[in-house]
């Protein structure tokens, strides 16, 4: 099974300013190219072994800057890749986490149903307990509620529980695949000794699930995972991902996370960890703005979008556009 870490204490809560122009095949680092994206409809490459700008179309980006890598001389690889798991390993959100939540309200005769738009919404809101609160604050608590702040604090608690059950038996039944690129990219992380860890808002059974049952056993002894309650306030805060940092004893700034969503991407960038976007259904028209690479998926061959050698020269600012 896979390794649960606890928790060593708290860290100091930041969220990441958000923008409202983004490009959607992006990589970049530098201050520089955030006036050239503005400036420029089409997506750019900083090619800076060559020593100059060259404009890229849009769907060639991807493919273009991880092919590329071999051209560097050999870059020393990330310590940890940290993977998000919903909407990252696996998308999970509109069939999986939604179809859950609405079978948990079903059962307890809550008269609550989430639709897909609406749920895109609430994702938003970091954490199933979390994003129940905001809902039923927002709208008006079930009439078969409590009353009192802290009984409803247990009835959420309750739900949670059963809507994870739910989750958990629909991921055993392997409905739902893993990601393009997911595994390939794991295996060479472990294989070259990368740490590897999947750090997630989601309750820590249900995380453990989709690793145990769709990476398998042997990798999931050696995957690390941070999830659900074990840090006190979750993404957009970053304390998951310095919580992984610091129980594998490394720098933040050696880590490259990859993330599919906004607050993800807070979280990360707080840290001050390398981020990789790969969009997912409900997130594709997020602002990305401060990630540091955007795909949409990491992709296997011949439609691979990235590997670890790019993420290595990622940590050394080779790559922006």
């Amino acid at each position: 099974m896979a390794t649960v870490v606890p928790l060593p204490g708290a860290s100091s809560s930041a969220l990441a300013s958000r923008r409202s122009s983004q490009s959607s095949t992006i990589v970049r680092t530098t201050p520089l190219l955030k006036r050239a994206t503005r400036r420029f409809s089409s997506a750019l490459v900083f090619m800076g072994w060559r020593g100059g700008w060259a404009p890229i179309g849009r769907r060639n980006v991807a493919v273009c800057a991880a092919s590329s890598s071999s051209n560097f001389p050999p870059s020393t690889l990330p310590a940890a890749l940290l993977f998000d798991c919903d909407g990252v390993l696996v998308d999970t959100e509109k069939d999986g986490h939604r179809i859950s939540f609405n079978e948990t309200f079903d059962e307890k005769e809550l008269g609550v149903t989430w639709d897909v738009d609406l749920y895109g919404e609430l994702l938003k809101i970091g954490g199933g307990k979390e994003r129940m609160t905001a809902y039923f604050n927002q709208v008006g608590w079930p009439e078969k509620a409590p009353k009192t702040e802290e009984q409803r604090v247990g009835f959420v608690a309750s739900l949670h529980k059963r809507k994870t059950e739910l989750f958990m038996a629909l991921i055993e039944k392997k409905l739902l695949p893993l990601r393009p690129g997911v595994e390939r990219l794991i295996d060479d992380a472990l294989a070259k000794g990368v740490k590897v860890a999947v750090c997630s808002t989601s309750n820590e059974k249900a995380v453990s699930a989709i690793v145990s049952f769709l990476l398998g056993s042997e990798r999931a002894d050696k995957i690390k995972i941070f999830a659900g309650d074990v840090v006190p306030r979750k993404k957009p805060d970053p304390a998951i991902y310095l919580l992984a940092a610091n129980t594998f004893g490394i720098e933040p700034s050696s880590c490259v996370v990859v993330e599919d969503s906004a607050i993800g991407l807070a979280a990360a960038k707080s840290a001050g960890m390398k981020c990789i976007i790969t969009k997912s259904g409900y997130t594709a028209e997020e602002d990305f703005i401060d990630a540091d690479a955007i795909f949409d998926c990491i992709g296997d061959p011949p439609k691979q979008h990235f590997d670890l050698e790019f993420c290595a020269n990622l940590l050394k600012k080779q790559y922006v556009s």
